[in-house]
């Protein structure tokens, strides 16, 4: 094959190299039994008709790439922000890989998690003894303060309890009595990635809280407790530290995994790296409240702190915008008595002038819209601000009352008249919608390239853009430093919005002597 070693060419475009497209075309025909192409073209036009839609809606026994990835992965991440903690997954090897690698591929970082190594033996015997081997392993060879263990399928498919064998491999010596380990069943057959989170801190804070709250009094530490959620934006969690550092106020950020996602290059490996003190979690229940930044996807935290810890754990959507981060700074200001600074301010005024600026690109644009529960309504929220009109958004594993509060928002708004909202739907679902209900552009996670590339196949007249806002992030660098929330983040949505239809514009107009009247130096 012809690789020179002065000229090293990746696939594309070598792959191109008249040598190359013959052994593809002798692999498709020697051993693919490929149908012909005049009948996979077929099959891809009816693929996007509306006769097709309706039966793609009632299929019940199948899902295609679901817009969601299964409970470990959440607990993993929860597990990551806390300080010196080792995310521990009781079952199968492989599947701690997966974990490991959707992280890498995201982050661009190595991500520490161990797996017990469950095989065949253990789903007949139950995996007590990995867990013992497992436990005092993973203590010895990596030196964590802390060991957070989760399941997976294998585990929760033969009942093992977590409770009973962490129990067990305690009393046989793997780790101290006294060393933290708190766990969480995550099944991955149930829920999402931002159950197992919502499940993994439920337990953290369960572990640390539960038998320990003589003495303990709402308010007395004058701070209030922020929970992330299953946040993938770096940016995000600074963010929030930045604007809480300049009202002044008392916090504990919950899960911050921001420094061990970020090391620098410097020659020296941080298996740990910052993260949230285990005596924070131990002072979160004398907190003056919870605000949890993604209420939608915390069910079980909200259950606990308004149960256990005795906090109102008061009701705020996700701070994505100007209304929802002017509600969420107002809240905090009032549950603290700081003021909101001038520099916050300044910051808002900076961001409603970036927003004036720009409105005539974004007005009546039309934009679907995929992803996590909170992380779709707030995005939806901040379309509707700019004038923009959403006309298809989906969320795989909301529920029936997020169905309701998002098509009360959007009734609300001139702007959102015609959208229509689909939850325990999948993207191939959402293939359908992007043919049969064009919008200009789609948002979301990188996942969406394969739709645009199916829309471009039809013609050109019928491709839908990505703009990538969500996670993962596969396809693009350093996308995860970036920030949503927050008047910071509004900002780099809105610039990521507008200069996505201004590319388009761009691309649409270059056409020399054509269309190139509108093809203009200032936008």
């Amino acid at each position: 094959m012809s690789q020179v070693v002065e000229d090293i060419k990746p696939s594309y475009p070598l792959f191109r190299k008249d040598e190359y497209k013959e052994t593809l075309k002798n692999k498709q025909e020697m051993f693919e039994e490929k149908h012909p192409q005049d009948k996979i073209e077929e099959v891809f036009q009816w693929s996007t008709t509306d006769e097709y839609k309706e039966l793609n809606f009632n299929r019940q026994a199948l899902t295609v790439n679901p817009a969601k990835a299964c409970q470990p992965l959440g607990a993993v991440l929860c597990a990551l922000g806390f300080e010196k903690t080792l995310p521990y997954v009781h079952g199968s090897q492989g599947c701690v890989a997966y974990f490991r690698t959707y992280f890498n591929r995201h982050f661009k970082e190595p991500v520490a998690c161990v797996s017990d190594s469950m095989t065949e033996d253990a789903a007949v015997f139950g995996g007590q003894q990995n867990m013992i081997a497992g436990l005092e392993n993973a203590k010895a060879l990596y030196k964590p303060e802390m060991i957070a263990v989760s399941t997976t399928c294998m585990a929760e498919v033969i009942g093992d309890d977590l409770n009973a064998f962490i129990g067990n491999s305690k009393k046989a010596g793997a780790v101290e009595e006294d060393f933290p380990t708190p766990y969480a069943h995550t099944p991955s057959f149930v829920g999402s990635h931002t159950t197992g989170w919502d499940n993994m801190f439920e337990g953290i804070i369960r572990y640390f809280t539960l038998n320990h709250m003589e003495g303990k009094e709402v308010g007395s530490n004058k701070k209030i407790n922020i929970v992330p959620g299953f946040e993938t934006y770096l940016g995000n969690y600074r963010v929030m530290k930045r604007m809480m550092d300049e009202m002044g106020v008392g916090y504990s950020l919950l899960s911050d995994p921001t420094d061990v996602l970020d090391t620098p290059a410097d020659g020296k490996f941080r298996m740990y790296d910052g993260g949230t003190s285990l005596d924070e979690v131990k002072d979160a229940p004398n907190a003056i409240d919870t605000l949890l930044l993604q209420p939608w996807q915390s069910m079980k935290t909200r259950k606990y702190v308004k149960n256990t810890w005795k906090q109102p754990a008061t009701d705020i959507a996700i701070p994505m915008g100007l209304e929802a981060t002017d509600a969420f700074l107002m809240k905090v200001s009032e549950l603290t008595g700081q003021p909101i600074p001038e520099s916050l301010t300044r910051e808002r005024g900076v961001l409603v002038d970036m927003m004036t600026d720009s409105h005539t690109w974004l007005h009546g644009k039309k934009f679907g819209l995929y992803g996590d529960a909170d992380f779709v309504m707030g995005m939806a929220r901040f379309l509707l601000e700019v004038g923009a009109e959403p006309t298809q958004i989906l969320c795989n594993h909301a529920n029936k009352r997020w169905n309701k509060a998002m098509k009360k928002m959007l009734s609300e708004s001139p702007y959102g008249q015609n959208c229509e909202v689909h939850n325990s739907k999948d993207l191939w679902h959402f293939r359908s919608l992007m043919f049969t209900d064009k919008p200009d552009f789609m948002i979301g996670n990188s996942y969406g390239k394969f739709i645009q590339r199916d829309t471009l196949h039809k013609g050109k007249e019928f491709e839908v853009p990505l703009i990538r806002i969500g996670f993962p992030i596969f396809d693009r660098h350093h996308m995860h430093r970036d920030t949503t929330l927050g008047y910071e983040g509004a900002m780099y949505m809105l610039k990521t919005l507008t200069n996505a239809v201004l590319e388009r514009l761009d691309e649409e107009t270059r056409g020399m002597g054509t269309t190139d009247y509108n093809y203009d130096l200032i936008r």
